[in-house]
């Protein structure tokens, strides 16, 4: 049988899914269900002067209406898992529903359950809420600013933490013979899976079990924190997640929504459901990014980087979500020299509360900041210096007989070859033909423009020594169980939580690799805390870096028993039997052998086991790396600008990354093109807004424009394999990869478009309409 990590597969769960058997939540037929309907302030900021609710109460259909006054004392506030030492983080309590104020538009105020989700929301309409209005701001630097309206009488300015890492001296940036200094911040965005957020509580009165599905990327967390907004027992919460719609981040945090519908549900003692709008979802669920970013680049003439410094406003919303204190200071923070060597690195970051909705972890969280940050800078010191962007990125570059490489801010990078990268993704391009092919086309009055981004990224999200001391409130090692049934079939649990990545494939690749057993007699269970013991789910690429490395080395543990079980029963020693492709045989005899099938059957029956050897074949690892892990890589973007109306086109898209060992380079290539695509739809059309006051503007599709498949020509991919250390498989993260690495790279395209314009910089996106005016304020305006 050929080895199978490494192959082309197909994934095993696209039949369910592509003819329309698969079961989300809001599929499930439960007996006796109710609808949850939440009310929400149409206010930035105000206080709740009383709320009504006995007409809504008397409409048909309705069981119960709650508020933030009936449930204070009952349900705990929603609190952040992430706080960082030296923040000196200033906490704020988050009700589920709000009681005295409201503090951004779509903060709950009542809760309606009825007998279905129409009557909810038209009884909702029946609630009576008197508010008194206060004083709003949704700019995070104008918060911070005296005088500006205070979300919290107990936060100073605003300001709810303040996190330096590393000095740089005033004397470090303006001894420097070349400075650049700009603004290079990155817009809020909304992670807009397709399944928008859900969540159904079942209370089992007789055994006072509380059962919730609930989409969600990491169960066990969710279990975790809402046993103590709910003071219920965690050993009789189960969550579990059914099919789900994607999640990019979105899906990480516990919301107030879950609290509240699980509340419910014990409340009166019968199955409640919510199924958040896209309105909802545009007002009230995480978004991410929103980072006013403020950059001093310090280097030599000869193109040397010597020093960056960097102030950051990160907004953080109304409420601190579950991990938004931790990307804008420790992704962010920790990652500012990006692949350089830089001598010198410093990153102030002012976490801002702001009357809007919370910031949290969007796919790569914190670091496509950073690097969108970095690469605009890198190519603006070029461009000054009059030096060729891929001639500075590789004069500036870690060299890989550096590794472990340990960056401008202490972490130590695993591996890297990032010269590899980018001279590979240089020759997919033809760079130097491209170049030409540039200065023809301005010769014909076409402005075409060739962005680069370099990238490295903070991935493998798994040290749980490292994990306590940056404040991360719980352990982030990864569990799998690998269990062997009498017939050899093998069933696989696993704390990680896939909606999309295709652990199912990757995963029983892996297995079926070292069992040597056929790729269907494999099976995976997850997303439920019932049946996987612990887990820290799926989120900061660490699924296949320690939850595939978990299963890995769980199934060596099973071969390991297998080959004692099989001594014993060959008349051998242990030291004496090998394992290839699904045999166990004695290396001084090859003809005495068991199969992997035999070996499987006589451990769980039992009648003939070596002395001291419990029966079954059944093996668990929590496997905790010693490291996170590093992926790299190189974005090459080419576009042509319209300066008549501003239209950004893209002509051609090389990535190269490189993701340690990839298992499955379909999945892979999968998981690149979903990534780019968030990543271009940043770099020139997504972005929330809100006015000055806080009122959102972009509450739906028709205001919030997001990127499509013909906007976009074919994804020409590539990858470089530098295996990871910390690992037995070597592997390193791909998911967040395309992000990271194409915001810059399409932003440094356009500004390289302009630059017969005399364009210096656009904020993001780079809509037609800000492309326009650029020009037509360019001092080389044609």
């Amino acid at each position: 049988m050929s080895k199978l990590v490494g192959q082309r597969m197909k994934r095993k769960e696209d039949p369910k899914l592509i003819t329309g058997n698969a079961t989300y939540l809001d599929d499930l037929k439960i007996p006796n269900l109710l609808h949850a309907y939440i009310l929400r302030s149409p206010h930035p900021h105000a206080n709740i002067k009383s709320i009504h609710k006995d007409k809504a109460l008397a409409h048909p259909g309705v069981v119960a209406v709650y508020t933030g006054k009936d449930l204070e004392g009952k349900i705990n506030p929603v609190p952040t898992s992430w706080k960082v030492p030296g923040m000196n983080l200033i906490e704020t309590a988050q009700y589920p529903l709000a009681i005295d104020t409201a503090r951004y538009v779509g903060d709950g105020v009542a809760m309606v359950i009825a007998s279905d989700r129409y009557a909810a929301e038209d009884a909702a309409e029946l609630v009576e809420v008197e508010y008194e209005v206060l004083p709003s701001i949704s700019n995070q630097k104008e918060a911070r600013k005296e005088g500006a309206p205070q979300i919290y009488d107990e936060v100073p300015n605003n300001t709810a933490f303040t996190y330096i890492a590393g000095e740089v001296t005033d004397a470090d940036i303006d001894g420097a013979e070349v400075v650049i200094r700009g603004n290079y911040s990155t817009q809020r965005v909304a992670p807009s899976p397709m399944e928008t957020r859900n969540s159904l509580a079942q209370y089992n009165p007789g055994n006072g079990e509380l059962k919730l599905y609930v989409g969600s990327q990491n169960p066990h967390i969710h279990r975790m924190v809402l046993s103590e907004v709910l003071d219920f027992p965690e050993h009789r919460l189960q969550v579990k997640v059914a099919d789900m719609g994607g999640g990019f981040g979105g899906k990480i945090g516990v919301y107030p929504d879950e609290a509240l519908v699980s509340y419910a549900a014990i409340d009166l003692k019968r199955p409640v459901k919510w199924v958040e709008t896209r309105n909802e979802h545009f007002q009230s669920a995480n978004a991410g990014r929103d980072m006013m970013v403020d950059v001093e680049l310090a280097g030599t003439k000869d193109g040397k980087i010597t020093a960056i410094r960097v102030v950051n406003h990160a907004n953080i919303g109304a409420y601190l979500a579950t991990f938004g204190p931790g990307n804008p200071t420790i992704d962010f923070g920790l990652m500012v020299s990006g692949p350089y060597k830089i001598p010198k690195a410093q990153v102030t970051t002012y976490g801002m509360y702001t009357n809007t909705m919370s910031v949290d972890s969007y796919r790569g969280a914190g670091k496509p900041e950073v690097t969108f940050m970095l690469e605009r800078a890198v190519s603006d010191f070029a461009k000054e210096i009059g030096m060729d962007p891929v001639e500075v990125r590789k004069l500036n570059f870690a060299q890989k007989e550096e590794f472990p490489f340990t960056n401008a801010q202490g972490l130590v990078y695993d591996s890297g070859d990032y010269d590899k990268a980018l001279d590979r993704a240089v020759e997919i391009a033809d760079y130097e033909k491209l170049r030409q092919e540039q200065k023809m086309a301005l010769g014909e009055g076409r402005y075409i423009g060739i962005g680069i981004s370099s990238y490295v990224e903070l991935s493998g999200f798994g040290p749980s020594a490292v994990a306590g001391g940056i404040g991360f409130q719980g352990g982030i090692w990864e569990n799998s169980t690998v269990r062997v049934h009498p017939t050899g079939k093998v069933t696989v649990f696993t704390g990680t939580s896939p909606h999309g990545q295709g652990h199912d494939t990757t995963f029983t690749q892996i297995v079926a690799d070292k069992l040597g057993i056929p790729y269907e007699d494999i099976n995976f269970v997850f997303n439920d805390t019932k049946a996987v013991s612990m887990g820290w789910g799926t989120y900061g690429s660490r699924s296949l870096a320690v939850g595939g490395n978990a299963v890995a080395l769980s199934t060596d543990k099973v071969i390991e028993k297998g080959r004692i079980v099989a001594a014993h029963l060959l008349q051998s020693e242990v030291e004496n039997v090998a394992f290839e492709k699904g045999v166990y045989f004695v290396k001084s005899d090859p003809t005495m052998r068991k199969t992997f099938q035999e070996i499987a059957k006589a451990a769980n029956f039992a009648w003939d086991m070596p002395e001291g050897i419990e029966p079954g074949l059944e093996e668990k690892t929590f496997f905790d790396p010693s490291n996170f892990t590093y992926p790299f890589g190189t974005h090459i973007v080419v576009v042509e600008v319209d300066p008549e109306t501003g239209h950004v086109e893209i002509l051609r898209y090389i990535s190269v990354d490189d993701s340690g060992k990839i298992v499955n380079p379909l999945v892979a290539e999968g998981q690149i093109l979903g990534a780019v695509a968030q990543g271009v739809g940043q770099a020139l059309w997504e972005e929330i807004k809100y006015d000055e006051k806080g009122q959102l503007q972009t509450g739906s599709f028709m205001d919030y424009t997001m990127p499509k498949a013909r906007f976009f020509p074919k994804i020409e991919m590539d990858f470089t394999e530098t295996l990871s250390p910390v690992n037995q498989l070597g592997s390193k993260g791909v998911a967040e990869s395309g992000v990271t690495g194409s915001i810059a790279a399409t932003a440094n395209a356009v500004m390289d478009a302009l630059a017969p314009f005399n364009v210096e910089n656009i904020s993001i996106p780079l809509t037609p309409e800000k492309v326009w005016r650029a020009i037509q304020k360019g001092e080389g305006k044609q």
